[in-house]
């Protein structure tokens, strides 16, 4: 079999069975397969695919027919230009969450730029790390913390860090929302915490304010899961896409929670769904927030928050 009946015989068969965009996939495998640039492949249509090649590309084709995401295939996916690991323990990371990065490093840099001591970012719910290591990496100066509540997504996440060589430079720790920090003017450690520092030190790297608080929560309302294309729907962590009845539960937590963990000038950060723009923004209007932008993605699409506090005393607590 030659390269060129390969891919259109796969992505014949990829066609059949509801995959879109199957000549892209089907040319994608057979290029990681072979060890190419999918471009070369152009160049390579008379050449005839070992057994070996073929076996292992066939099998690659019949997962990928069962709607097995073509980056679990791969074992990795393109993030800001940075080669992130994914599994089952953690959301593939889309296109748009590159916009939400570089929106926050862009700003963390400026940050640091104007000399501000001490810099720091929060990536909350990190799951692959892919946010966390964008900003550690475009923004060497700055002080990241990471945290998620689940233990797999984390190991995911530290094993991301080390590959890209920011491990020393993010903190990664397990909670649920910001349980695993202290708010201002606490001084004890969190109960039970455990920190994690890239490096493996034992020095608590619990921060009281940040710089930028970023994330990409789960905003699926929780009767559409079952809606989605098998490949998010079997495949990634339902706790990662599950935003509750309407999708909007954690922007009411990020909304009543998070100022105390916010620097007074510092940013927050977040990815929300389509036509979600209103709602997410009179949620944080509500809690008296200043919403600064609402930002589209590569599709012109409503897709990223920016809002810092209003004035608050530094004993305040609340929304």
């Amino acid at each position: 079999m030659t390269v060129l009946e390969a891919i259109q015989k796969s992505a014949d068969f990829l066609a059949g069975r509801g995959v879109e965009s199957p000549r892209l996939q089907a040319e994608l495998l057979l290029a990681h397969r072979l060890g190419l640039p999918r471009l070369k492949l152009y160049l390579n249509f008379e050449r005839a695919l070992t057994v070996a090649e073929t076996d292992a590309f066939r099998e690659w084709v019949r997962r990928r027919s069962r709607r097995e995401p073509l980056q679990h295939i791969l074992g990795s996916t393109s993030f800001c230009g940075f080669d992130i690991a994914v599994s089952r323990r953690a959301l593939v990371p889309r296109p748009e969450t590159e916009l939400l990065a570089e929106l926050g490093w862009k700003w963390l840099a400026r940050r640091a730029s104007a000399n501000a001591p001490d810099v720091t970012a929060l990536d909350l719910g990190t799951g692959s790390g892919c946010i966390a290591i964008a900003l550690a990496a475009k923004c060497p100066s700055a002080k990241i913390a990471a945290t998620d509540v689940s233990p797999g997504a984390l190991a995911l996440a530290r094993d991301n860090a080390a590959k890209n060589k920011v491990a020393g430079r993010i903190a990664f720790l397990q909670g649920d929302g910001f349980a695993a920090f202290r708010p201002a003017g606490q001084v004890a450690q969190a109960p039970n915490q455990k920190p994690e520092n890239g490096d493996g030190d034992s020095e608590d790297p619990l921060l009281q304010e940040f710089d930028l608080i970023i994330s990409n929560p789960p905003y699926i309302p929780s009767a559409e899961i079952e809606t989605l294309q098998p490949e998010v729907r079997d495949y990634d962590p339902r706790e990662a896409l599950d935003g509750g009845a309407d999708g909007l539960d954690f922007y009411r937590r990020f909304a009543a929670q998070a100022k105390p963990f916010l620097k007074p000038d510092g940013k927050l950060m977040l990815e929300f769904g389509d036509g979600q723009a209103e709602a997410v923004r009179r949620i944080f209007e509500n809690e008296k927030w200043i919403v600064e932008a609402v930002k589209e993605d590569y599709s012109q699409r409503a897709r990223i928050l920016i809002a810092t506090a209003a004035s608050r005393s530094r004993g305040n607590t609340g929304g």
